[in-house]
């Protein structure tokens, strides 16, 4: 009886949490994008819904936003096509300024902007069928179309559409950094020599620029550089800007690296060798390694290099501490180790070599600058084991504590719940 009484009570305060709550439109959370998702959301009072319906109603317009942008796009490139049907006496570039002024005309957008934004329709519909379909769908966004093209506009047509189709698979998934990453090693991987020719071609154009700013201060640029080499500064520069911080600096993080970074330039290193003391994370297959492959390798922190500088960055690293992870072919790992001595406890190690980066989602930040946090606190009797154990940043770490909960579904996947109650399942990265 007394259960009864629990059972109804609890029934009654369910109801009442929910009183006044609006329900959402029937299926909205799986509707198309389209006229029909769009007379649904209209009718939607953001106000009355529940904190878990309010980010269904924030995806659904983002799908919807998506569709419109391609049916704009594709608009644009249909005007084109009526002035080339009704001025077919002039040239193709003619008839491309005349469109481009017609649009300029309708939108009251400047001359620049109408030929942007027209030659990017031009490139999006005609160019990449399949990418301007995933749009108009809803499955990926502007942000990701954009990624996409740019990361391979400079493929023959062919490859091109070979690695946008990859792409596209995980692409709802990933967030523009991880998808822009997965395309560079796409791109790798189809064709090597290319990919080794436009770096070799980037290097040589390396610059370092200094531009004035409007509040009196300056940038400094250094662009088109060998990225290990501006990868292993960076490194150094953030070594040295923890070390800073430890002793109760009282800058931000983001002035330390600053200061450091003029203090190196001007020569003025304080020294601190504890510092300087780091590792190289570089992953790459012994095929490649050993010069039998010219597959692609991962530098934590940038993302895919070409085979080269693989190979390069390691042969710098002979004095350095060399952990290897042998993974099956799902890409599990199966086992891992060190060949020198051990700078941390053979639980972190492997933590970090089942998940490379942050586990939250979409970060990307390298295992190695994250703290090793317990998924359910040691405090509540989480154990101190990889199964319980994941990469976090900083940032991460902070804010899952302010509502996030996490679990380690298998070695490598972790599901996250938000405070609202929606869950996030980050899939296992092959190191």
């Amino acid at each position: 009886m007394e259960f009864v009484r629990s059972t109804l009570y609890v029934s009654i305060m369910v109801e009442h949490m929910f009183e006044g709550w609006e329900r959402l439109p029937e299926g909205l959370a799986e509707m198309a994008p389209g006229l029909e998702l769009a007379r649904a959301l209209a009718s939607v009072d953001r106000s009355r819904l529940s904190g878990f319906d309010r980010v269904l109603v924030l995806q659904a317009w983002n799908r919807q936003v998506a569709h419109d942008q391609a049916e704009l796009y594709a608009s644009m490139v249909a005007v084109t096509e009526a002035e080339t049907e009704e001025l077919s006496h002039l040239e193709l570039d003619d008839i491309y300024d005349v469109a481009t002024s017609e649009i300029r005309a309708a939108l009251t957008w400047t001359r620049r902007a109408a030929e942007s934004q027209l030659s990017w329709a031009s490139q999006l519909v005609e160019d990449y069928p399949l990418v301007w379909e995933r749009l108009h769908q809803g499955r990926i966004d502007l942000p990701k179309a954009k990624v996409i093209i740019s990361e391979t506009c400079h493929l023959d047509p062919e490859l091109r559409t070979r690695v946008a189709g990859a792409a596209l698979e995980r692409a709802p998934q990933q967030t523009t950094g991880q998808l822009g990453a997965r395309i560079r090693k796409l791109v790798i991987h189809v064709d090597p020599d290319s990919a080794k020719t436009r770096y070799e071609q980037g290097v040589e154009e390396r610059r370092v620029v200094s531009e004035p700013n409007p509040d009196g201060t300056a940038n400094l640029h250094g662009l088109q550089l060998p990225v290990h080499r501006a990868g292993a500064v960076m490194r150094r520069i953030n070594r040295l800007a923890r070390a800073a911080k430890s002793a109760n600096d009282p800058r931000t993080m983001d002035q330390i690296r600053a200061d450091v970074l003029l203090d190196l330039l001007a020569g003025h290193q304080r020294n601190n060798s504890k510092a300087n003391r780091g590792t190289v994370d570089i992953q790459v297959d012994l095929a490649t390694l050993a010069g039998l492959a010219e597959n692609p390798g991962a530098l934590a922190g940038y993302g895919p290099v070409i085979a080269d500088i693989a190979r390069q960055v390691t042969e710098e690293q002979s004095d350095s501490e060399w952990r290897y992870t042998i993974t099956n072919e799902e890409g599990q790992v199966v086992h891992n180790g060190t060949t020198r001595r051990r700078p941390t406890a053979d639980q972190t190690r492997q933590v970090e070599a089942e998940n490379p980066t942050c586990v939250f989602p979409g970060c990307r930040m390298p295992a190695a600058e994250c703290d090793i946090d317990h998924n359910q606190p040691w405090s509540k009797g989480g154990p101190t084991d990889p199964a319980n154990m994941g990469p976090l940043c900083r940032h991460d770490h902070v804010v899952r504590h302010h509502g996030w909960s996490i679990k380690q579904l298998r070695p490598g996947i972790y599901q996250w719940t938000s405070p609202l109650g929606h869950t996030n399942t980050v899939p296992a990265r092959s190191p």
